[in-house]
């Protein structure tokens, strides 16, 4: 113990703060719990938990997302479509594959361009999504619960304004 007071003197003696105080401060600037990356990753997680527990149609949330926009905007190009979910070439291909086997989506020819394939929704594609679109609405209030109706529309905005 004595030899850690000394130890400790001896530091501050020289100018420089002991190792536990230089941690300590270290702690103060950066605390994981306030960083922005790790508060959207929590709560992607607390979304995706919801989602997962009460999606039917065993749809994961990529899926329902490429359903909700082809339902939304029409028959669209895979690259264009991989844009507008958010999802890069090699995702977008396995989730648009993994639906085309499931028979809910297929590949059309383009009426402007014929060498063009277009992506859409089959008829039993319409009907999965005309059937989890209120489970979808449902599942973004259940995310958004924890808030007022003006905290959500402003968490909405400013989540808008940054991506």
């Amino acid at each position: 113990m004595a030899r850690a007071s000394k130890q400790m003197s001896a530091a501050s003696d020289e100018g420089t703060e002991p190792k536990a105080q230089v941690r300590r401060t270290r702690r103060k600037q950066y605390v994981l719990d306030n960083q922005i990356g790790f508060l959207l990753r929590k709560a992607n997680q607390r979304h995706v938990n919801v989602f997962t527990a009460h999606m039917a149609e065993n749809l994961t949330a990529q899926q329902f997302a490429v359903m909700a926009k082809l339902h939304e905007v029409g028959p669209s190009s895979q690259n264009s479509l991989g844009r507008q979910t958010a999802m890069d070439n090699s995702t977008i291909n396995g989730v648009v594959a993994r639906l085309m086997d499931r028979g809910l989506l297929d590949k059309v020819s383009s009426p402007d361009d014929r060498r063009m394939h277009l992506i859409d929704l089959t008829a039993e594609g319409q009907r999965t999504v005309a059937r989890v679109l209120p489970m979808a609405a449902e599942i973004s209030r259940m995310t958004l619960a924890p808030l007022s109706r003006s905290e959500q529309a402003t968490l909405l905005r400013l989540l808008k304004q940054i991506t």
